[in-house]
């Protein structure tokens, strides 16, 4: 669950960005589909904490072309490879203080 200072600007992000439909919404909670994928999203105070989350995804190079112009208002670090064999990208998610890694195993490389 992804605590938001703002839920409708949150859930917006997973809307137009990242291409989920919107499951249930009201004032305190939000549930966003995509595929076999689900996000919630819950109101929260000014005193949260961080946390992250990685969605593996099978072409991040293409998902980056479809997103790069939606995010370009956002903190994001564009896809580059980790030493750990995976290309990701990184969000900083709209009103929380949640980091998405964005990633996919690159391949003829192991996990170490």
């Amino acid at each position: 669950m992804i605590p938001s200072f703002d839920l409708k600007e949150t859930a917006h992000f997973f809307e137009d960005v990242l291409a989920f439909r919107r499951a249930r919404h009201d004032e305190t909670y939000s549930i966003l589909h995509k595929n076999n994928l689900t996000v919630h999203v819950q109101r929260a105070g000014a005193e949260i904490g961080e946390q992250s989350f990685y969605l593996e995804v099978d072409d991040i190079d293409l998902l980056w072309e479809f997103i790069k112009y939606n995010v370009a208002s956002l903190r994001v670090k564009e896809p580059f490879d980790q030493a750990y064999g995976m290309r990701e990208a990184h969000i900083i998610i709209p009103s929380t203080k949640t980091l998405l890694f964005i990633g996919q195993l690159i391949k003829n490389k192991l996990h170490t």
